[in-house]
């Protein structure tokens, strides 16, 4: 006897099930729930698949979404402990990583994330050896790097997700403080996420017109309208979110959506995120950070941008991420 679903639908022809299109993301806690959440309602993927070890949570979050299908255009959402479930993703985002314990050195913290990468990463190339790798664990620099040489990806197929959120910081606070919306203040924020990225104030620009033409102390010590403070507000802003609510997630969720959009879409824009930036800026070792970089379906390609002698020797602060990453253990 038929059943309902053969009576209402006769299938001409046999069902592809293979996802064209498919994003895995690993870690679900605060941030990797966002991350998935700003890619449902941009409508990136044809499937979603969720990676956690605490399978309670991942279970009852994964309802909660599947059970709002109807107002994404996401067709199907997984999720699983087992890595079988990412298979044939077209992008992996890994936002895992276990959280710094009271006394704990960073490098301590380090190596025992790597150890977590190095369960999670072979087992992402095992069911998805073409896929592109995002990498959203802090600090992103050194675990994109890590990343890269697990997999033993091209330089171009990992990437960090790194200063794109403090460049979006960055050109909000410029245009609260000049009343323009942040899409036209141009500017970058480069090098290393966090406490020592380089803020670009050669290349800030509001529609063509550079500010440091019409200010010439913008950004230095000598300006009197203190525009260095809006730098310190960029690098601060992570620590007062967490103080104030216990992590960030929306800011970086988002950030994280609009590189994904930029893959899945080609779209080829162009975002501050870390690269392999060995033979850039007079740096000879084989360290990740931001540059601007053209972003789409084939992963990155670099953009030099010029800067300051003063920019480009903060830069160079990548002696610092190689002296961490040599004493790594693979």
């Amino acid at each position: 006897m038929a059943t309902l679903k053969d009576q209402l639908i006769q299938n001409l022809l046999k069902e592809d099930n293979i996802s064209q299109n498919k994003i895995t993301v690993v870690g679900f806690g605060a941030i990797g729930m966002t991350c998935a959440i700003s890619i449902l309602m941009k409508d990136l993927a044809d499937e979603l698949a969720l990676v956690d070890v605490m399978e309670d949570k991942l279970k009852e979050e994964t309802m909660d979404l599947q059970h709002s299908s109807l107002f994404f255009r996401t067709p199907k959402i997984v999720s699983g402990k087992d890595y079988n479930v990412t298979a044939n993703s077209k992008l992996a985002i890994i936002t895992a990583g276990a959280c710094q314990q009271e006394g704990e050195s960073r490098l301590n913290l380090i190596q025992r994330n790597l150890n977590i990468f190095k369960f999670i990463i072979p087992n992402i190339v095992k069911y998805s050896p073409n896929c592109k790798l995002l990498v959203v664990s802090n600090p992103v620099d050194i675990f994109t790097y890590v990343a890269w040489k697990i997999t033993g990806f091209p330089k171009i197929c990992v990437i960090g997700s790194d200063c794109n959120l403090d460049s979006a910081r960055f050109r909000y606070l410029i245009g609260e403080r000049l009343g323009v919306h942040p899409l036209s203040c141009h500017r970058w924020v480069l090098g290393e996420h966090g406490d020592s990225s380089v803020p670009v104030w050669s290349g800030a620009n509001v529609a063509g017109v550079s500010l440091k033409n019409l200010h010439p102390d913008l950004g230095t010590d000598a300006d009197k309208e203190q525009w260095k403070e809006v730098y310190k507000q960029v690098v601060d802003s992570a620590y007062e979110v967490i103080k104030l609510k216990g992590y960030t997630s929306w800011a970086i969720g988002l950030s994280v959506a609009d590189l994904a959009e930029s893959i899945t879409k080609n779209f080829r824009w162009v975002h501050p995120i870390s690269t392999m930036i060995k033979g850039l800026y007079g740096i000879k070792d084989d360290v990740f950070l931001s540059v601007p970089c053209i972003l789409g379906q084939n992963g990155i390609s670099d953009v030099r941008v010029t800067l300051t002698p003063e920019e480009e020797a903060h830069l160079k602060n990548a002696d610092t991420l190689w002296g961490i990453q040599k004493e790594l253990q693979f």
